[in-house]
């Protein structure tokens, strides 16, 4: 089967917890926009991660014909040193018994066997060198609304340190601090581009996979300071012109209450039934290009209220 040309939208939420921390600004949310803006963004490679780690559980052993191992992840060596890409490229290698084929030609051994080679692309800067793009490009996700992250502080009751006979070390429990949220919606888009897809051999089996990933993959996220992430909306549009794209699939969903609401602080939105996604806009537009549209699903979170028909799109969850 063919992989075509497509888009994706896709919707999340997160309660109690920041998704993706910037080291930059004492581990707060991700502002991208100005502070009168309010909105906080999450990194493409943070949804990319939570993909990768989803394919890891499901598939520790590459899955039944060993297609499905992961490429780019934090493996330790038997020091405690993470391995580099020359290393993890060859741990592949040896639990597909190509050792001897990837000598020389790493490139097939890693397209035969990691998933996210196929879909999200390589840099393989041992030799021989090579990289390809990835099919499938993210761009960052973005809250849909304003949001003020809480500081707050707690104690753990374990001391850092063991008290010594001499007095030394530390007799009270450990102070904690932290940024959080209590609950946020956020929305990003994808590509999915049929002729990276024939360089990098991705499949339809990659792309289904993809799919899952993102929706089960964010359910997977159990991280404490990341808080409860769970997948609202899913679309997926194929097309039938391999160079048309309706693109900015991300301004036609609207959240409701709107953004003057989320700036009031005694009538935040807390929680899943708060809000109404209203896809009027995303349905018109779906329904002006059908005919250059090869196939369309959407997934959907039981409890999220939606404004707009898309009900000829729905797709029964599965997973």
């Amino acid at each position: 089967m063919t992989i075509y040309n497509g888009e994706l939208l896709f919707i999340k939420s997160v309660k109690d917890g920041i998704p993706n921390r910037d080291p930059l600004n004492d581990s707060d949310a991700r502002r991208l926009f100005p502070e009168e803006d309010g909105r906080i963004s999450l990194s493409d490679v943070s949804i990319k991660r939570d993909v990768r780690d989803f394919v890891i559980s499901l598939y520790p052993d590459g899955g039944e014909d060993q297609r499905n191992y992961v490429f780019v992840q934090a493996i330790e060596n038997d020091k405690g040193k993470l391995l580099g890409r020359k290393s993890l490229a060859e741990l592949i290698a040896e639990k597909v018994g190509k050792k001897k084929e990837a000598k020389n030609n790493m490139k097939d051994v890693l397209l035969d066997h990691a998933f996210d080679v196929r879909t999200f692309g390589i840099v393989y800067s041992e030799k021989p060198k090579f990289n390809l793009t990835g099919p499938v490009q993210f761009a960052w996700a973005h809250s849909l609304h304003p949001v003020d992250t809480q500081y707050v502080q707690g104690t753990v009751t374990m001391p850092s340190k063991d008290v010594s006979d001499s007095g030394d070390g530390k007799s009270q429990g450990t102070i904690w601090t932290s940024y959080t949220l209590p609950f946020a919606v956020f929305a990003m888009t994808g590509i999915i581009n049929a002729t990276s897809a024939k360089h990098t051999r991705m499949t339809v089996e990659d792309q289904e996979l993809l799919l899952r990933g993102l929706w089960q993959g964010t359910q997977n996220r159990h991280a404490r300071g990341r808080g409860r992430q769970e997948p609202l909306f899913l679309l997926h549009v194929e097309y039938h012109d391999p160079f048309f794209r309706i693109g900015f699939l991300e301004e036609m969903v609207k959240l409701l209450p709107e953004a003057k609401v989320w700036r009031q602080s005694d009538q935040i939105p807390s929680k899943i039934s708060d809000i109404t996604l209203d896809v009027t806009e995303l349905a018109n537009t779906l329904n002006k290009y059908k005919d250059k549209i090869r196939r369309c699903r959407i997934w959907k979170h039981p409890l999220l209220a939606t404004k707009g028909d898309v009900d000829q799109y729905l797709e029964e969850n599965s997973w």
